[in-house]
């Protein structure tokens, strides 16, 4: 009787591969694999490779009966013989004998054994470790994927033997996807069907880690027994490079499960897990993949568009997270995507807030306030992000995304870009507006253009710069501190900050740089804009101190960064205005106000003229400042802004010396070489095409038009001069004896004024007295003028009370009006 009770007889007939499979297995499992016999086996299978297939048979053959009959023993001498087989033969043939390898393999992890699925599982990452010389092109893992994927979250009672198990079906993932990326076909194993397995029992396990914040940043390097026995610190390094290896085509499938587990298990609010596992993905995945990831992202936003508010901010705030790393590297075609879609979500989210605040009208119940507070912080998160975003972009992209921005924000007369928010009404517009500027504020930080005009271009700046975001005091901040942004060039900002009367300027080391021709040039051209909105932002009754700060911040910079000898001059004129404004007092403002405007030039001449270096000017300045401490301290800013401070009853009685004085200032500049002329014509603010269309028609200003035809030899068509009756004419017409001296006065105003204005000025008011020229030419067209009997005919325009000279009917020229 030979080994295993089969007779000598019997074994000499059986095959020789089988003699030799059989006697590697010892009578007692216990004393292990015969080496003598393995060699010989091993020895038979390199020299004749063809029967390689055979002996894979045979040995599942067994190790099947094996595990059937629990003789774990010889299932245990079984697979390390096959592992010793595996790694001895790498010839063509081995292919048969792996599917008789695979098969056992499989055997192993169908058995409810756990050491049986351990043993699978070791055998399994030894054979993927493995490079055959040539591809199989039949072979799938589908099994594999899925049973691995099941190990992953084994819930046995016994928590020492459910780590191992883990701990088995996260190698084995491992070594699916090492087999595969190595091999020809490795593109199935990124199809969805088995990326919908691995990547959430990854995730499964990786939610175990205890502190999430440690492995955010690039791969660690675990050490071997930390890796071997954590399922969460393997889990985490497997899905890192499954990562690694996804490539362009396949990188949707890998991340989109991702979103799925995120969304079964809730784990967008709170978002820490949600977090950490796109930082992972985002420093896995090569840099210029990243785009593909921020647009699943977006997409992922939009189709939970109409989830809670906690929910979109968590799933904002990983887009935040994936753009902080993206955003230096290689974003690609969605920098524009990117910022729509927030835009979009930002309107959408203010729909809520205002529809919910609609709907709980009468009735401040907790939940409406917790679901406003939430829509807040989703809000938030957007501006976070856009500004995060757009401040790291480089700077030819950052000032198309400013102008993308600015065109997104509704003002008046621009509709056509911006975002939709007729349904809103007038508190939703505001809305959108600030959150737009906040936007824009935060892109904005950190920009320095090497000229003004690359940061603030026309088309950009006067939307900014637009009435209609004059309305409100919290607008006009934001819009003034983007203008701080984009002027100060050289970080000055910091030094002016509060508005008071500084000593002296030069403690401050201010930095400034020579002024260039392209700043002068873009001072001429859009000077007079900048020069309105502080005007009119002086203006406005509800400015609070930090309004008059952030105008006192404008002037200065505007003084540092883009004044030559003309600005200092149209700055100074602009000031006086100011001061106007308290003194007269047309607009009829509160005592604040005109203290506050007061205290703002004050403080910004005492800056200016020590930035200019003019002794007598800094002498007159000083010396207003002084008589003010004493007589009148609620005119300086340390007064003033103070919390409680005793105002006046009145303003009426002041004495001059408490003023600064155009004459004094002119004096002082002129000694110095500065042209002061222009000093002596009052600072009137440019008027816009927008202020000629909104505002309400003054009977003051009405144009009233005479038109004559004179046809000489024919008195039948004659056309009896009359004058539209207006205010101004029945005024006039009260007062005769005052006329001649109003018509006098008025002559010699208009002089002076054309002899001493800027041109700039004069072009202005020219063009709106055209405008509404054209205007009332327009209303007229109704009178049907016949042409005269002989070219003689003529045609005299009178507006009010100024005849202009009378021009053949042929000869004059109006645009878009035809005569006939």
């Amino acid at each position: 009787m030979g080994r295993k009770g089969v007779c000598c007889c019997c074994a000499a007939l059986r095959p020789r591969y089988k003699r030799l499979v059989d006697n590697i297995f010892p009578e007692d499992p216990k004393d292990g694999l015969v080496k003598a016999d393995m060699e010989k086996l091993t020895f038979y299978a390199v020299s004749a490779p063809e029967k390689l297939d055979r002996i894979g048979a045979y040995l599942a053959e067994r190790l099947s009966r094996d595990v059937v009959r629990h003789r774990y023993g010889y299932v245990l001498i079984a697979m390390e013989a096959l592992d010793q087989l595996l790694m001895a033969c790498h010839s063509q043939s081995i292919k048969p004998f792996v599917e008789s390898f695979l098969h056992m393999v499989a055997k192993l992890l169908e058995s409810g054994e756990p050491k049986l699925q351990v043993l699978g599982t070791n055998s399994f990452v030894k054979f993927a470790n493995i490079e055959e010389d040539t591809p199989s092109y039949h072979r799938r893992y589908d099994f594999f994927v899925s049973r691995f994927s099941a190990m992953c979250h084994s819930c046995d009672h016994d928590p020492e033997i459910q780590t191992e198990i883990r701990i088995a079906g996260i190698r084995g993932i491992q070594g699916v996807v090492r087999k595969t990326v190595n091999d020809e076909l490795r593109a199935t194993i990124w199809e969805p069907q088995h990326m919908d397995k691995i990547v959430p029992s990854l995730l499964f396990n990786m939610q175990k880690i205890e502190d999430i914040d440690s492995r955010i940043g690039p791969p660690s390097s675990p050490t071997g027994g930390e890796k071997e026995e954590n399922p969460a610190v393997l889990a985490e390094n497997c899905f890192r490079e499954l990562l690694g290896r996804a490539t362009y085509g396949n990188m949707n499938n890998a991340v989109r499960p991702v979103f799925a587990h995120l969304d079964h298990h809730r784990l967008w609010d709170p978002n820490e897990f949600a977090v950490s596992c796109f930082k992972i993905i985002m420093y896995s995945i090569q840099a210029q993949y990243s785009h593909h990831v921020i647009q699943e992202i977006l997409g992922h936003l939009d189709v939970r568009k109409r989830d809670s508010p906690r929910v979109r901010a968590g799933i904002i705030q990983v887009l935040l997270e994936a753009v902080a790393i993206a955003a230096k590297g290689s974003v690609g075609p969605t920098v524009l995507e990117v910022f729509n879609t927030l835009l979009k979500h930002l309107r959408i989210s203010v729909d809520f807030e205002l529809g919910d605040r609609r709907s709980s009208a009468g009735s401040a119940t907790f939940n409406t306030s917790s679901k406003e507070s939430d829509e807040r912080i989703v809000q938030n998160a957007i501006i976070q992000t856009i500004g995060f975003f757009g401040s790291n972009l480089p700077d030819y992209q950052r000032s198309e995304i400013m102008m993308f921005i600015m065109g997104k924000v509704p003002v008046f007369g621009i509709t056509s870009q911006s975002l939709d928010t007729s349904h809103l009404g007038d508190l939703g517009t505001r809305r959108i507006q600030i959150m737009l500027l906040r936007s824009l504020l935060m892109v904005t930080s950190g920009y320095k253009a090497t000229a003004i005009t690359n940061a603030l271009p026309a088309p950009f700046l006067d939307p900014l710069l637009s009435p209609s975001l004059m309305e409100d005091s919290e607008l006009r901040q934001l819009v003034l501190e983007i203008l701080h942004n984009l002027i100060d060039r050289h970080d000055n900002r910091a030094k002016l900050r509060g508005i008071r009367i500084i000593p002296d300027v030069s403690d401050l080391k201010i930095k400034r740089d020579k002024i260039s021709r392209q700043d002068v040039s873009f001072m001429k051209k859009h000077g007079q804009q900048l020069y309105r909105h502080i005007y009119l932002g002086c203006k406005e009754e509800d400015n609070f101190q930090k309004n008059f700060e952030l105008l006192f911040t404008s002037l200065a910079l505007t003084t540092i960064e883009l004044a030559n000898e003309e600005v200092v001059i149209d700055l100074i004129r602009l000031a006086i205005a100011l001061q106007d404004i308290a003194i007269i007092n047309e607009d009829n403002l509160p005592v604040f106000n005109r203290c506050g405007v007061m205290a703002l030039v004050a403080a910004y001449l005492n800056f200016l003229s020590q930035m200019i270096a003019v002794p007598a000017f800094c002498q007159h300045v000083s010396k207003v400042i002084e008589t003010r401490s004493l007589e009148a301290p609620y005119f300086l800013p340390e007064t003033i802004f103070k919390d409680k401070c005793n105002l006046p009853k009145s303003l009426e009685k002041h004495e001059k010396n408490l003023f600064f004085l155009t004459n004094k200032i002119a004096e002082s500049l002129g000694g110095s070489g500065y042209s002061v002329e222009r000093l002596s014509v009052p600072y009137v603010p440019q008027v816009t095409d927008e202020d000629r269309l909104s505002r309400r028609k003054s009977i003051v200003d009405t144009v009233s038009i005479q038109v004559d035809i004179l046809p000489g030899n024919n008195t039948e068509d004659k056309i009896d001069n009359t004058e539209e009756i207006t205010f101004e004419a029945l005024k006039k017409a009260i007062d005769n004896n005052g006329l001649e001296e109003q018509e006098k006065e008025k002559r010699r105003l208009v002089i002076e004024k054309f002899q001493k204005a800027p041109f700039e000025e004069i072009a202005a008011q020219c063009e709106t007295k055209a405008n509404l020229l054209h205007d009332r030419l327009a209303q007229i067209l109704e009178l049907t003028i016949r042409p005269p009997p002989s070219p003689s005919g003529t045609m005299t325009i009178t507006a009010g009370h100024t005849h202009y000279q009378s021009v053949p009917v042929y000869e004059m020229k109006f645009p878009d009006l035809c005569v006939y």
